[in-house]
C-alpha cells in the first residue's frame, strides 16, 4: 500500500527537477535506445493495437523520476495516456500499482525501459535518501541529511531531485553555487586568506572550509566561514569540534563527510553535527525494483 511522503515533517519542498533537464535526459536515454532504425521488435506487434499497462513497485522504497517518465511516454507517442495513483516522495511497498498507461501497444513497448531506468534508479535514491535521513533523525532530529556532486554525468539535477523526494536536502549543485575551499586549494592559499578573498569575491556566497585538524576548524571559524567540513574524523573528534564552534558563537554550521554509512551516519549525528553530506545518496544507491505489468493482449498476434 502507498504510504505517506517520505519528506521532514509535513515540509512542502519541490522535488521535481528542472523541466530542461528533464527533457534533456529524456532525449538522450530514448535517442541511445532506439537509434537508427527505431524499436525493430516493437515493429512486429500489429500496428492498430492498443493496451494498458500497470507500472508496480516490486520492493519497499520510495517513489522519483515521474516527470522522466511521463516525458519518456510523451517523446515516444503523444497517444500514450499516463495516469498516476502516486506521487515522488510517497512510500511504497511489492505490488504497489503507482501508475497506469494506455495507448498504442508498439508504442508501449518502446517506452516501457527507458521509462523503468529512470524510475527505478530515481526512486533508488530517494529510497536510500530516505533511510539516512530515519536514520540520522532517530540519533538527532535537528541533523540534515545533504547529497554532494557526486553524480552521475548528466544526471544531476534528477538525481537531487530523488534526493529531495527521499527527505534529503541538497548540497551545492554547482561549483558556481558556493565556495568550498577543500585540502587540494590550501595547497596554494591559507585557510583565513582564503575565506576573506571568497567574502570579497562573492558576498552573499555560503562559504565553507573543508578541515581534517581541529586548528584547522579554529582558523576557519575566527576567518568568517559559514560552514566548516569535518572530513574523515570520528564521533569524539566532531563532537570536540561541535563544542569549540559552538563556543565561539559565530553561527558557523558544522558539517561531516567521508565514507558515511548508515552506520557512521547516526553517530556523527549524535555528536552534534549540524549537517551529514553523504555521496552514497547518488553514486552508490541500489535500484528500486519497478516493472511493467501487461495483461494478455486481446486479438490475437496482430
Amino acid at each position: 500500500m502507498t504510504g505517506p511522503p517520505a519528506g521532514d515533517g509535513g515540509t512542502s519542498v519541490p522535488v521535481d527537477p528542472p523541466r530542461y533537464a528533464v527533457v534533456e535526459a529524456v532525449s538522450r536515454a530514448i535517442a541511445e535506445d532506439v537509434l537508427p532504425l527505431g524499436d525493430l521488435t516493437a515493429a512486429l506487434v500489429g500496428e492498430s493495437l492498443h493496451g494498458s499497462v500497470d507500472i508496480v513497485s516490486r520492493a519497499d522504497g520510495v517513489l522519483a523520476g515521474r516527470a522522466c517518465a511521463v516525458e519518456t511516454f510523451t517523446q515516444i507517442d503523444p497517444a500514450l495516456v499516463v495516469e498516476w495513483h502516486t506521487p515522488d516522495g510517497a512510500q511504497v511497498g511489492p505490488g504497489d500499482v503507482v501508475a497506469r498507461v494506455a495507448g498504442p501497444l508498439r508504442s508501449l513497448l518502446t517506452a516501457e525501459r527507458t521509462a523503468l531506468n529512470f524510475l527505478g534508479h530515481l526512486s533508488g535514491v530517494a529510497s536510500l535518501t530516505h533511510r539516512f535521513v530515519i536514520a540520522v533523525r532517530r540519533a538527532n532530529p535537528a541533523t540534515l541529511v545533504l547529497d554532494t556532486r557526486k553524480t552521475t554525468p548528466g544526471l544531476r539535477a534528477l538525481e537531487k531531485a530523488a534526493v529531495r523526494a527521499g527527505g534529503g536536502h541538497n548540497h551545492r549543485g554547482s561549483l558556481s553555487e558556493a565556495v568550498l575551499v577543500k585540502d587540494n586549494h590550501l595547497g596554494g592559499v591559507s585557510i583565513g586568506d582564503a575565506v576573506v578573498r571568497a567574502r570579497r569575491m562573492w558576498p552573499g556566497r555560503m562559504v565553507e572550509v573543508e578541515c581534517d585538524r581541529i586548528d584547522q576548524v579554529d582558523q576557519a571559524v575566527a576567518a568568517g566561514a559559514t560552514v566548516v567540513l569535518l572530513d574523515n574524523m570520528d564521533p569524539d573528534q566532531v563532537a570536540a569540534c561541535v563544542t569549540r564552534v559552538r563556543a565561539a558563537g559565530t553561527g558557523t554550521l558544522v558539517e561531516v563527510s567521508g565514507r558515511m554509512d548508515l552506520d557512521s551516519a547516526p553517530r556523527m549525528a549524535a555528536a552534534g553535527a549540524d549537517l551529514i553530506s553523504v555521496g552514497a545518496l547518488t553514486h552508490s544507491a541500489p535500484v528500486l525494483d519497478i516493472a511493467f505489468d501487461l495483461p494478455p493482449v486481446a486479438g490475437g498476434k496482430g
